[in-house]
């Protein structure tokens, strides 16, 4: 499947071209030789480059849910909610830590959840981000980032196309990949 053409309203983004993103993120944090104990992802967008970043550096991964995106069919920014508890298999989030997220919009998100950590996790050492994108409208700059959107682009990630997706609708979602084989 072909993506629309990018403009300054809408970036679109590949299923392929969004997996070379992560792995050159990934190359950059390498390149800057700061060494990390754990990732910790946020979900649900960072779940797909946390997940990566965990198998190239081979460290444990956390997983932390956190929403503001719920208004308007997930269009519109609302509250940051950050979830009670974190999953992790390896003993307490502790060390220095790689925060992953895909985008920084408005800086909110790991702003806060920075702070969540330097003051409920006294084993964190250090928490540095990582994301795809950063957008013109962040308040703050991530440790790492790729691409600066200073338009502030809608960015469709390839996954999207599950938000509307229903179960119901799957045979026919499936059938359409099959005429293109």
């Amino acid at each position: 499947m072909t993506t629309p053409p990018t403009t300054d309203k809408d970036l679109w983004v590949s299923w392929d071209e969004y997996h070379r993103l992560i792995e050159r993120l990934a190359l950059k944090v390498h390149e800057s030789g700061w060494k990390f104990d754990q990732v910790l992802c946020l979900a649900r967008g960072g779940v797909r480059p946390g997940d990566v970043f965990s198998r190239i550096f081979d460290v444990p991964l956390a997983i932390l849910s956190t929403s503001s995106y719920r208004e308007e069919s997930g269009t519109k920014q609302g509250d940051l909610d950050i979830a009670k508890y974190m999953t992790m298999t390896k003993g307490p989030l502790s060390g220095k830590i790689l925060l992953v997220d895909d985008l920084a919009d408005s800086g909110v998100t790991l702003d806060k959840v920075t702070k969540h950590l330097k003051e409920n996790f006294s084993g964190v050492t250090e928490v540095k981000s990582a994301v795809i994108w950063v957008k013109g409208t962040s308040a703050i700059r991530p440790d790492y980032y790729l691409e600066d959107l200073p338009h502030n682009p809608w960015i469709h990630q390839p996954f999207e196309d599950y938000d509307g997706l229903r179960p119901h609708q799957l045979s026919a979602w499936l059938k359409k990949f099959d005429k293109q084989a």
